[in-house]
């Protein structure tokens, strides 16, 4: 990633914020939302922006769940554990993702399609087992299931990409 464009692109969602530091929740959200991570180099000029000791930034980035200082995939996938889920075969479940994907909780894969997570519930008891992708929710979830959800989501990347590829060249 170049330095000078990450800049440019972190002074103008700094500039939103008029430059306060009562917006920095925002700002690491929007920086997140345009990177889907936290790279370093943005957050050492987010803390230049601000005029605020870098050690503070992070304090931020890494108190909230929802803030990841490694590259996340492009689809989020959260796993509950909660008793519900787990007497009804979330194990099974989360063994078949890990398969499939070759990626463990906390991991994303190579290609930069998925990350897995898992959490202690999603509040959704009665549809356990529950698997929660992108914020779509998938309830009464079973190991058969997985790979069919997942070849989906591939395929919706895959046409993704095509239309990015498609509208690059047009561009150029």
């Amino acid at each position: 990633m170049e330095r000078t464009k990450i800049f440019k692109e972190v002074d103008e969602i700094v500039g939103r914020y008029k430059g306060q530091i009562t917006g920095s929740v925002g700002i690491l959200q929007d920086i997140q939302d345009r990177y889907n991570y936290l790279p370093k180099e943005a957050l050492v000029h987010m803390a230049k922006r601000l005029n605020v000791p870098l050690s503070q930034v992070y304090s931020l980035a890494t108190f909230y769940k929802t803030f990841s200082l490694r590259p996340r995939g492009q689809h989020l996938i959260s796993v509950c554990m909660g008793t519900a889920c787990h007497v009804r075969g979330v194990p099974r479940i989360l063994e078949r993702l890990q398969k499939t994907l070759n990626i463990k909780p906390g991991q994303t894969s190579r290609d930069l399609q998925f990350s897995l997570e898992t959490v202690n519930c999603l509040g959704a008891c009665a549809l356990g087992p529950l698997m929660v992708i992108d914020g779509e929710y998938f309830g009464k979830m079973s190991a058969r299931r997985v790979e069919s959800i997942i070849k989906r989501y591939k395929k919706s990347s895959g046409s993704q990409k095509n239309q990015e590829n498609e509208e690059n060249k047009d561009a150029v």
